[in-house]
C-alpha cells in the first residue's frame, strides 16, 4: 500500500497523471470494444476507431513527456509530433467519415443534383479570398477537402523540418514563431472547412450528431494548442520561471501542457462516449438492450 505522506510533489503528479491517463483508455477500450461488437459498417468505424484513439494517444505521449521530465528538447518536439501528426490523420478521417454519411465518393466529389447549387457563406477572412456567397458544385466541394487536406500535408512536413533543425541547433526562437503561425494557419484553414462542410449538409447530417462528432475533435486540437501559445507567452514574459538549477523554462513548460493534456483526455474520453455512441450499428436487438440498460 503507498504512503502518499512519503512521496514528493512530483511523484504524486505523476501518479495521478497516470491514473487520467488509465481512465482515459478505460473509456476508450469500452467504447472501442462495443464498436468492434457491433461491426456492421467498416467503412464508417474505421473511421470512429482512429478518431476515438486520438485522446488516449494524446494521454500515452504527454504521460511519456511526463515521466522523462528533463529530456532534451529534439525529444519534447519528437513527443508533440506525435501527437500532431495524428491529429492530422483524425482531421482526415473524420472528413472521409462525413462523405460516408452523405454516401457521397470523396475521390470524386459528386454532388448530388437535389443539393447542387446550396448557398455557401463564407466569413471573414476567407472572404478576402472567396465570394461571400458561392453555390454548390462540384468544384466547390474539393475545394473545401483541399482545405482539410493541406494540413494533412503540412503537418507531418512542418515536424520532420522542425526536429531536423533541433538536431542541428539550428531551431531558434524566431523559426519557432514561423512555424507556429504556419501551423497555426495551417489548422485554422482545415477546421474552417469542416465547419463549413457541416453547415452546408447540416440536414442530412443531422441524424449521426456531426457537430458533438467535430467538437470532439477541435476540442481536443483547441485546448492542446492554444493552451501552448499561452505557456509560451507566460515563460516569455517571466510568469512562468525557473527556481530550480537543474531545471530551465522550457521544461516546466512542457510539463505544465503534459499535465493538462492528461486531465483533458480523461474528459474527452467520456464525451465520445456520446458523440461516437455505438447505438447507429447496434440495430434492434442492440438498442433494446441499451434501452435496458437505462
Amino acid at each position: 500500500m503507498f504512503d502518499f505522506t512519503k512521496m514528493n510533489p512530483g511523484q504524486i503528479i505523476l501518479m495521478g497523471c497516470a491514473c487520467c491517463v488509465l481512465f482515459t483508455l478505460h473509456f476508450t477500450i469500452q467504447l472501442l470494444s462495443q464498436h468492434l461488437y457491433y461491426w456492421k459498417n467498416p467503412k464508417e468505424q474505421k473511421a470512429i476507431i482512429i478518431i476515438i484513439l486520438m485522446a488516449p494517444i494524446y494521454a500515452a505521449v504527454s504521460f511519456a513527456g511526463l515521466s522523462d521530465f528533463r529530456g532534451s528538447k529534439a525529444f519534447f518536439m519528437f513527443l508533440e509530433s506525435i501527437k500532431e501528426c495524428y491529429e492530422a490523420l483524425v482531421i482526415a478521417k473524420f472528413m472521409a467519415l462525413m462523405y460516408s454519411y452523405l454516401n457521397i465518393s470523396i475521390s470524386k466529389n459528386m454532388v448530388p443534383d437535389e443539393i447542387k447549387g446550396r448557398e455557401i457563406h463564407h466569413s471573414f477572412p476567407m472572404t478576402f479570398f472567396q465570394p461571400r456567397t458561392v453555390r454548390l458544385d462540384h468544384h466547390t466541394l474539393k475545394l473545401l477537402k483541399l482545405w482539410t487536406w493541406q494540413f494533412v500535408i503540412i503537418r507531418p512536413i512542418c515536424s520532420l523540418l522542425m526536429i531536423a533543425l533541433q538536431l542541428l541547433g539550428w531551431y531558434s526562437s524566431p523559426i519557432s514563431w514561423v512555424f507556429t503561425i504556419v501551423l497555426n494557419v495551417s489548422v485554422s484553414l482545415a477546421l474552417y472547412s469542416l465547419v463549413v462542410f457541416y453547415h452546408v449538409f447540416d440536414k442530412e447530417l443531422a441524424p449521426h450528431k456531426p457537430l458533438a462528432k467535430f467538437l470532439c475533435i477541435k476540442g481536443i486540437v483547441f485546448f492542446c494548442f492554444w493552451q501552448g501559445i499561452v505557456l509560451e507567452m507566460l515563460a516569455a514574459v517571466g510568469i512562468i520561471r525557473s527556481s530550480y538549477s537543474w531545471l530551465d523554462v522550457e521544461h516546466i513548460e512542457e510539463g505544465i501542457q503534459n499535465i493538462l493534456v492528461c486531465l483533458e483526455m480523461v474528459v474527452f474520453s467520456v464525451l465520445q462516449q456520446y458523440a461516437y455512441n455505438v447505438q447507429p450499428y447496434c440495430g434492434d436487438v442492440g438498442k433494446w438492450k441499451v434501452k435496458k440498460n437505462e
